[in-house]
């Protein structure tokens, strides 16, 4: 069988939710592992509706760019635990990030022609919530604009009725800074993706999300400078504080693959960030089903060792994985030149934050 089924209840998805929410991770106690079990069928039937919406994206953004960088993923039970502590009201079962694809375009224009598509395009999925963070930037810098549709099924595939899948359209900058941020959380083993960590490196994340923004004629990060010699003045002072430059160039993994490279559709990566070594499993297209139990098998290792990454993705071949995924390659290559692009004052004066603050 290639693709799981829920095989339990709402009301017990949301049940083992709340247990894993108070409990402290990694989990060990029976009972937290009896709801690692419930909460990994609930992740893994994702599997099905997140292809469906993936080949859409595909079909959609290849008319727009040739060489659009498409991949999906499915949400690490580290980040799940983590975001349930953090909203311990929230029910498992109303997560709309378990699943999610993306596109990665090369010109701003060529996302607003997607979510133009998107929009103005039949869909049988329903859209259940849209976030622009691109018009509408995040305080810590993030940009992108995200969509969570609703899965509707017949026949066979009603099964995965109701199921929620995230669609993340970006540019190659928007997401050279996200992936940088969790590179950097890795080096510095900090959580700078929740917006937890050094002050410094994050207000240095939300000035470089201003100074990208200008590139690319958009809105600025809220709080941050509209002046752009204030604005790379401070760059360039926490930029030497932090020593930013030294620490994106010194990092490089070595990397061991496993399986046949032929027609691989899914791969599991794990990055362990003490030795720089990244283990790759590779999985071809019906073999989602056990693509979904190594990746749970290699989360339950992270018992003994919980600074080891993992996480399960698809792309369309091991040469794309790089491009869609460069922080677990410890890649921050783009970034470093946006950073040095930055220091120079390389980029147009930013748009007044009141064009931001007035729609809010």
């Amino acid at each position: 069988m290639a693709w799981a089924d829920p095989k339990y209840e709402r009301k017990d998805v949301d049940r083992a939710g709340s247990r894993l929410a108070h409990l402290e991770y990694p989990v060990t106690t029976s009972d937290g592992l009896d709801a690692l079990t419930v909460l990994n069928n609930w992740r893994s039937s994702h599997a099905y509706p997140l292809n469906t919406f993936q080949i859409t994206l595909r079909t959609k953004a290849r008319k727009i760019e040739r060489d659009v960088i498409v991949a999906q993923r499915v949400k690490r039970l580290e980040s799940i635990h983590a975001k349930l502590s953090r909203q311990p009201s929230m029910r498992m079962t109303q997560m709309q990030d378990i699943a999610g694809c993306r596109a990665v375009f090369k010109r701003m224009a060529s996302v607003k022609t997607l979510i133009k598509k998107y929009k103005t395009s039949s869909f049988d999925h329903k859209l259940r919530n849209e976030k622009d963070y691109i018009t509408f930037p995040k305080k810590d810098g993030y940009r992108c604009h995200h969509m969570v549709y609703s899965y509707k099924g017949n026949g066979p595939t009603e099964v995965y009725d109701g199921l929620q899948v995230e669609v993340q359209i970006r540019t190659q900058m928007q997401h050279a800074w996200a992936t940088a941020v969790e590179a950097v959380g890795i080096f510095t083993k900090q959580a700078l993706k929740s917006n937890q960590g050094d002050q410094d490196w994050l207000r240095f994340f939300a000035l470089m999300g201003s100074a990208i923004a200008a590139m690319e004629a958009c809105n600025p990060v809220p709080n941050t400078p509209t002046d752009k010699d204030d604005l790379v003045n401070e760059i360039r002072a926490l930029a030497a504080k932090l020593r930013v430059q030294n620490t994106l160039s010194v990092y490089n993994t070595t990397i061991q693959f496993i399986g046949s490279a032929k027609d691989a559709k899914y791969f599991v990566l794990s990055l362990d960030p003490t030795t720089q070594k990244i283990t790759v499993w590779r999985f071809k297209a019906l073999q989602s089903e056990a693509a979904n139990q190594k990746y749970t098998d290699l989360e339950g290792a992270l018992l003994e060792d919980a600074k080891t990454q993992i996480v399960l993705v698809s792309v369309d071949n091991v040469n794309a994985l790089r491009r869609a995924y460069p922080n677990y390659f410890l890649d921050t290559n783009l970034f470093s030149s946006l950073v040095a692009r930055a220091l120079k004052g390389d980029f147009p004066n930013p748009l007044p934050h009141s064009v931001v603050d007035d729609a809010a």
